[in-house]
């Protein structure tokens, strides 16, 4: 949902769209303290810059301008991205505002309309609030029109003085302001609107007097008062559109509006948050009717949760496509879409490429990675699922591993409709198993297994008798052995059990240190008819 209502179309601006909107976005950000562009630090999941660029385009003027200059590289780069119609001109020093419009300038052809400069770091400044500016301007039929902003604690900001007509008299910097100029709470945010011609005669004026030995846009707002001409001003009532970003404490409070702003608009669309205070929604996150949010929720990119759908607590989402009444639990997951009705969690890993289909279950410690998990079937807990098929109605046994990668190949395993793997088992990429198949449990399947097949690989167990009391005398453990054996009336600490190939049972000779096992069977497929083996199987 958006911050801000829709803009109003440019037709209804009289004189029709402005001739350019100037950007300026070539300051250094030292306070920002990064080796990344100040521009490019992120509101709401997207760049201060592309806030602007959008607020700008979305006036559909005839030239759209960013003055670039420190680390330009990345901001040309990202603007060929993100906004590839826009005109970026390089201010190789930065010499201040007024010459970074000049820069700009220098780059157009000349103007008739009138010239909008804006910011690149004033992320919350809307479209809406630069028609109402420009509507007013040109309504007053002034020279300039500078926006302010009327705030509590106005430190730090130039001061609006206005005269008895209302008109803007000066702009004075606090560090030249008298004691009751520093009284005034209306402050200058640095956007104008100007007359072209005015504009051109005041860069063509400025001269680097100040501290700083800079050219200042805001100097030829004087230039204009100096030549006759009227200045005005156009107070926004949403103060936060006129702050900029520059260090990250300020950055956090930013994120922190934008972020309560985008919740509120949801709740108002029918979408309930528990805690806004934990939740954060990205600016293109799209949310329907009676989501729910539970606390500790991130939703980040272009994820969607369609109706009735819970997701949280504890959970983070980027680009996840959430199903009608699905359920989300404590999972991180990207990229991946989860059905209608399904449920995920608590625990769950999704990682790119997983698609869970209606009424399915990833569970508790899964990992999914490419992986398309059908209607109903089911991946219940402790299991890694990459690069697998699971058929619809399947059901995924405890502890289960998809062995997808040999060190140097990724391949992909199948699993058929309404099969059953057993707990425990290890299926070796490449490797199909048919519709209606089972795998008993804690075996390594390493060939395909047919439609209604048993396939089962594991060693035999072998019990030895009289093991404990020989190698573990004197411990509790011999002393529970040896009480169990006089309650059961059996000797010698135990009874021995069957062994399963049905042979006498294995007992080891007095001085036998070590129990050399049985080999690994192969994998051994049950054809129809034969006896079912014991297959451990558990219900997920």
């Amino acid at each position: 949902m958006p911050v801000s209502g829709a803009v109003p179309p440019t037709s209804t601006l009289e004189g029709g769209p402005v001739s350019a909107v100037v950007i300026l976005a070539a300051g250094e950000g030292k306070r920002m303290r990064s080796s990344r562009s100040k521009l490019l630090h992120e509101i709401a999941g997207r760049t201060m810059l592309s806030y602007a660029v959008d607020a700008a385009t979305e006036l559909q003027p005839e030239h759209v301008v960013v003055v670039v200059g420190h680390l330009r590289e990345q901001v040309e780069a990202h603007l060929a991205e993100i906004a590839p119609h826009v005109t970026t001109v390089v201010q190789t020093e930065q010499r201040g505002t007024g010459h970074a419009v000049q820069v700009a300038l220098a780059a157009l052809p000349d103007l008739a309309g009138d010239v909008l400069v804006t910011y690149g770091d004033v992320p919350m400044l809307t479209s809406d609030t630069l028609v109402e500016l420009v509507a007013d301007h040109r309504g007053a039929r002034t020279a300039v029109s500078v926006l302010t902003a009327r705030v509590a604690d106005p430190t730090g900001y130039g001061r609006i003085v206005r005269g008895a007509g209302d008109d803007v008299l000066a702009i004075v910097e606090e560090r030249d302001a008298s004691e009751a100029q520093r009284a005034i709470h209306e402050i200058n945010s640095g956007i104008y609107v100007f007359d072209p011609q005015t504009l051109r005669e005041g860069l063509a004026q400025l001269r680097p007097t100040n501290d700083q030995g800079e050219l200042y846009l805001t100097d030829v707002v004087g230039l204009a008062r100096e030549a006759g001409r009227t200045v005005s001003a156009f107070a926004t009532r949403d103060a936060w559109q006129t702050e900029g970003v520059n260090d990250r404490v300020q950055l956090a409070r930013m994120n922190a509006e934008v972020n309560r702003r985008i919740l509120d608009g949801w709740m108002r669309a029918g979408v309930t948050v528990v805690d806004p205070a934990s939740t954060w929604v990205h600016a293109s996150v799209d949310l329907a009717e009676d989501v729910t949010l539970l606390p500790q929720t991130s939703l980040e990119g272009a994820t969607s949760v369609a109706a009735g759908a819970t997701v949280g607590p504890s959970t983070t989402l980027v680009d996840v496509e959430v199903g009608e009444g699905a359920t989300v639990v404590r999972t991180h997951g990207s990229l991946a879409v989860v059905g209608a009705g399904a449920t995920v969690g608590p625990y769950a890993y999704l990682r790119p490429g997983t698609v869970l289909g209606e009424r399915g279950k990833i569970g508790t410690f899964v990992e999914t990675k490419n992986a398309q998990i059908g209607a109903r079937a089911k991946v219940p807990h402790l299991t890694y699922a990459g690069d697998v098929e699971i058929g619809e109605d399947a059901n995924i046994g405890a502890g289960v591993i998809f062995a997808n990668y040999d060190g140097v190949t990724k391949s992909r395993t199948s699993v058929g409709r309404a099969s059953f793997v057993g707990s425990d088992s290890t299926l070796v990429a490449p490797v199909t198993v048919g519709d209606g198949a089972y795998v008993g449990a804690g075996s390594t399947l390493t060939g395909d297994v047919g439609a209604g097949e048993l396939a089962v690989s594991r060693a035999r167990q072998r019990n030895v008798p009289g093991w404990v009391a020989r190698k573990r005398a004197g411990t509790k453990t011999a002393a529970a052995a040896e009480a169990a054996s006089a309650s059961s009336g059996a000797p010698d600490g135990g009874t021995p059990s069957p062994d399963p190939s049905g042979d006498d049972p294995v007992r080891l000779p007095e001085q036998t240190e070590t129990v050399v096992p049985a080999p690994l069977s192969d994998q051994a497929v049950v054809p129809p008819g034969s006896d079912r083996p014991d297959t451990n199987e558990r219900e997920s």
